[in-house]
This record gives C-alpha cells, structure tokens and sequence, in this order.
C-alpha cells in the first residue's frame, strides 16, 4: 500500500504536474471508506499553502456525486487552514447541481458534463453581466464494477456492454461474454444491470462513450437522464455501488472511488491488450482531450474511441461551474479561496491518493488563470 501510494505520488508530482481539490463538511458523504482522504487532509493541515484571504461565511453547493469523495477530503483539509469558511456540498447529482446553480441558490456547482447552450443562457439570469463557465478539475475513470460468484476478473468490450446495459444480453453465460473469457467459468446466471435513477454526468460520460464506440449497439442519445429500458435503477454512484454489492448477477457504472471491495470490468478497446479501470490509464485518456470552451470556458471534449495501448476511454472530467462576471460579493472571497486551492498542485495530490485523476497541467494552469478573474 505505501508502495502504491508512493507511485501515485510521483505521478501527480512528475508526470502531469498537476493541481487542485475541494472540500466538505456537514452534509452526509457518499464517502466509501477511510482510504487516504483523512490522512491527507490531516497532513495538509500542518503543512498546507491554502490561503484563506481573510475569506469567511458559508458556502452552499450541489453537484456531481462521482466527486464527492475528493470534495470530503478537500474540505477536510481547506476547512482545517481556514476554519471560517464552511462549506457544505451535497452531492446531489449533476442534473441536480446545475439546476440549484441556474437558480441562484448555490455559490457553485459540480457536474460530469459541461454546460449546454440552454442553461449557459439560464445562468445568465443569476450572473449579473456574465454566464456559467466550466473549469475542470476532477478526472476518473468510470469503473464498470460487477458481482459473479466465482469471477474476479472479466472483459468486456464496447458492443457486449452495450447489450448488456440494453437487455439484450441477459445471462453470464452468454456466447458473447465467454468468447471475451474463454478461461473463465462463467456461471448460468441472469444479469442485474443497475444505472443511475437521477440525472446524472457519470451517465452521460457512460452513455457518449457507448455511442462513441458502438454505435450500431447503442442507439439511444447522450445525457444525464438513462434512456434504455429494462434494468434496475439507484440514486448516485453510493446507491449504484451499493446495490452491485449486494445483488449476485449484477453490474454497474459509477467513478472508481466507489469500487472499492469490488471486482471491475477490463475493456477491450482494441489494443494490445485489454485495459483496467486505474487512474494511471484514465490519465492517458484524459491527456488526449481537447479544450473546445471559448472565453474562460474550459470545456473539454474527450476522446472515447483512443486504442492507444493503456488508455481507459471510459473516463468523465468533473467541472465546478461558477460565473465568470456576476458572482455573489458575499460569498466570491470564500469560493476563490477553496477553487484556488483545487486547482492547486497540493489538492490535485490529494485527487491522486483518492482514487481520482489529476487534470493535466496544460489544462490546469489555464483554469488557475480564469479563478483569480472571477468577478
């Protein structure tokens, strides 16, 4: 374990130079066990660069539930160096995040996808002189996580997810997924797909890389809402996470943070070899995106269809949406100390050691650089 945590240490300090992080208090956490959050927020405390600017009061947000384990370790540490600043994230779901922001009711959001035109101009009525923009700043892959008695690992490649997550394909021991496994004793047991209830990024991550992929095995269009039939739903990663716990046959989408104790799918993506759900190979993913924002938007588009050898493709890039012109006065000092702070090389670390991707550096600077013109 140290070891690891070790690998993952020079990966955010050397390869991507990276920056970053949240944090959180108060409001029940989908946090998925002690892991690293707590000794790092310990660790930052008594060694930290967080800069509070005389920041006080509290502020409110709602948003993606893929990040809320980086938000409880982020506030852990931001809310120890600046104790009159509390902030509470209450990780409703993407769908539900945008909505509070377009309505005036949170300093900012966090969802798994950027803004669309129509609610850019809704924001426009809560951003006085200004809109909502997207600064990325969580990465991870989507892990496909999966409960057969019996088998630990399994592959799947883009066309047999699909069928599966469409009911098409209903049992283990389907023709399809033993050619993927030939070594695997696959079981005569009906498949439990599980997806998310609410509105959702991850889901909209999910759904755009099986249109991306297969297209001729998904015909039913991106978003946040799930659009296939058949099938079990849950609330939020936890609630999906948690029911592929504990349903024999079951499979599900949701951030790999919350696939701890679980067994997860290797995606054939036509590669040498079939890839893993790690951070190391969503970063690989992630380092192919291209920023297609305007202005201080920082909106990526993400390449889903990468063969390159040890790139995860199903991956989602979580954004904090704020106003760029418009913000609250009372409320801007506080935001701009904890975004500044995410954004930092310090809280992109702590993403790392919590099963998350840090934004790459190119991508991160440039989001630094929009924080400080917040306004």
């Amino acid at each position: 374990m140290k070891l690891q945590r070790m690998n993952r240490r020079a990966l955010s300090l050397g390869a991507l130079a990276v920056s970053g992080a949240l944090a959180l208090t108060a409001c029940g956490s989908d946090d998925t066990g002690s892991g690293t959050g707590a000794s790092s927020g310990a660790s930052t405390a008594a060694n930290s660069s967080i800069k509070c600017d005389d920041a006080k009061g509290q502020l409110l947000a709602d948003g993606s539930s893929a990040q809320k384990n980086a938000i409880a370790a982020w506030v852990k540490a931001f809310t120890a160096a600046c104790p009159d600043i509390q902030i509470n994230y209450k990780g409703g779901g993407s769908g539900a995040g945008v909505t509070a922001f377009t309505q005036g009711t949170v300093a900012f959001a966090g969802s798994d996808s950027a803004l669309k035109p129509d609610e850019v101009t809704a924001s426009k009525a809560v951003c006085s002189g200004g809109q909502g923009i997207d600064l990325p700043m969580v990465g991870g892959p989507i892990a496909v996580g999966f409960n057969i008695p019996g088998v630990t690992d399994l592959v799947l490649d883009a066309p047999t997810l699909a069928k599966i997550f469409d009911s098409k394909i209903t049992s283990w021991d389907d023709a399809a997924i033993k050619a993927l496994n030939p070594s695997a004793t696959l079981p005569k047991l009906k498949i439990q797909p599980f997806h998310r209830s609410d509105e959702s990024g991850t889901t909209d991550n999910f759904t755009k890389y099986l249109i991306a992929a297969t297209p001729d095995n998904w015909k039913y269009e991106g978003g946040k809402a799930w659009q296939a039939e058949g099938g079990q739903s849950a609330p939020q990663s936890s609630g999906v996470a948690q029911q592929v716990k504990a349903t024999e046959g079951a499979i599900g989408y949701f951030e790999l943070s919350y696939a701890k104790d679980m067994s997860t799918v290797s995606l054939d993506t036509g590669a040498a070899t079939p890839v893993k759900a790690t951070i190391e190979n969503a970063t690989k993913a992630i380092a192919d995106a291209k920023v297609v924002g305007t202005g201080a938007d920082q909106a990526l588009k993400l390449n889903y269809t990468t063969k390159a050898d040890g790139a995860y493709p199903m991956v989602l890039v979580t954004y904090e949406i704020i106003c760029d012109k418009g913000n609250k006065a009372e409320t801007l000092p506080a935001t701009k100390a904890f975004l500044r702070y995410i954004a930092s090389e310090e809280g992109q670390e702590i993403l790392v050691e919590n099963d998350y991707a840090p934004i790459p550096e190119d991508i991160i600077a440039k989001v630094r650089t929009t924080i400080e013109s917040l306004s």
